[in-house]
C-alpha cells in the first residue's frame, strides 16, 4: 500500500486540500462563496462589454445630434448667403441701370433729334454666322422693322427685322448679312476713307467686324474708330467699332479692316430702338 499513491497524485491531494482550506477561510472573511466568484467571473466581462457599447451609443447619438445641428447651420448659412448674392445681383442691376441713363442723359443731350424706345432682352440666337437678339417691345410701343437699334452710349447694336405687338427682332451688327456704310474717323494721319462693315465671316475672327471695300490707298492704324456714315436707317457718327488689324484683300486691289465691336452683344442687357432722328 506505501506505494499506492505515486509522487503526481500527492501533489495533486495536497494542492486541492491547500485550495480547499484556502476558499473556506475566505468564504469565512468575505461571506463570498465559490459560486459567487464564478458568476462574477462570467458577468464582470459582459458588463464591461455593455457599458462600452453604451459609451458608443452615447457617441453616436451625440455625434448625429450635432450632425444635425451643423446640417440645418449650413442649410442657414446658405439661405443667408443666397440673399446676400441676390441683394448684390440686384444693387449691381441697379447701379448698371443708373449708369445707362446717365449716358442716355448725355446721348439725348448731344442728339436732341433722337426718340427711342428702350427693351430689355428676353432671348438671343447665334447660329453659324446669324446673330440675333429679341427684345420686349414691340409695335404697341413703336417699334417697326427697318429701325436701327443701339446702346445707351450710341453704338450700333443692330437693325430691327421683325416686329410683333409685344416683341421685336434685331440682327445684331455680328450678323454677316447686316451690311452697314461706315466711315473710318480721320484722325491726323488716319485716311477718314469709307467702306462696308458686317459681321466677320471667318471662323478665326468670330466675334469681330470686317470692314471691306477701303481704297488700296487708305492709311489705317489700330485703334481708329469707325462710325456709321449716315443714312435713313443709321444716324451719322454711330459707333461700330475700333480698328485691330488691317491688310490686302486677295486681289491686292482694295484693303480690309478688322474691328472689335463697339457694342458688347454678349453682355447686352438693354437695347434701345431709334424710333425717330433727323437724317441728314
Amino acid at each position: 500500500m506505501k506505494h499506492f499513491f505515486s509522487t503526481k497524485v500527492r501533489v495533486v491531494l495536497v494542492v486541492a486540500l491547500l485550495l480547499s482550506a484556502g476558499l473556506a477561510v475566505l468564504t469565512s472573511l468575505t461571506g463570498v462563496t465559490v459560486g459567487d466568484l464564478a458568476v462574477k467571473g462570467v458577468l464582470t466581462p459582459l458588463r464591461a462589454g455593455v457599458s462600452q457599447l453604451t459609451d458608443q451609443a452615447e457617441k453616436l447619438y451625440d455625434y448625429m445630434f450635432r450632425y444635425e445641428a451643423l446640417a440645418a447651420e449650413n442649410e442657414a448659412l446658405k439661405s443667408q448667403l443666397a440673399e446676400i448674392q441676390d441683394a448684390a445681383r440686384d444693387a449691381a442691376s441697379i447701379a448698371r441701370e443708373n449708369e445707362r441713363l446717365r449716358a442716355l442723359l448725355d446721348l439725348k443731350r448731344d442728339n436732341p433729334d433722337y426718340k427711342w424706345v428702350d427693351g430689355y432682352i428676353i432671348s438671343r440666337s447665334s447660329v453659324d454666322w446669324t446673330n440675333t437678339l429679341t427684345l420686349a417691345c414691340g409695335t404697341n410701343n413703336g417699334v417697326a422693322p427697318g429701325m436701327c437699334a443701339i446702346t445707351a452710349y450710341g453704338e450700333v447694336v443692330g437693325l430691327v427685322t421683325e416686329a410683333g405687338s409685344n416683341y421685336c427682332v434685331v440682327k445684331t451688327v455680328l450678323d454677316s448679312s447686316l451690311k452697314i456704310n461706315a466711315t473710318i474717323q480721320s484722325t491726323g494721319s488716319s485716311s477718314g476713307h469709307g467702306g462696308l462693315v458686317q459681321g466677320a465671316y471667318t471662323a478665326n475672327h468670330a466675334g469681330k467686324l470686317q470692314m471691306d471695300h477701303l481704297p488700296s490707298s487708305a492709311i489705317i492704324r489700330n485703334n481708329d474708330t469707325v462710325v456709321t456714315t449716315g443714312s435713313t436707317v443709321y444716324p451719322r457718327g454711330l459707333l461700330l467699332g475700333r480698328v485691330i488689324d488691317a491688310g490686302f484683300t486677295d486681289t491686292g486691289v482694295a484693303k480690309f479692316a478688322l474691328l472689335q465691336p463697339a457694342a458688347d452683344i454678349s453682355t447686352l442687357e438693354q437695347v434701345f430702338i431709334l424710333t425717330a432722328f433727323d437724317s441728314e
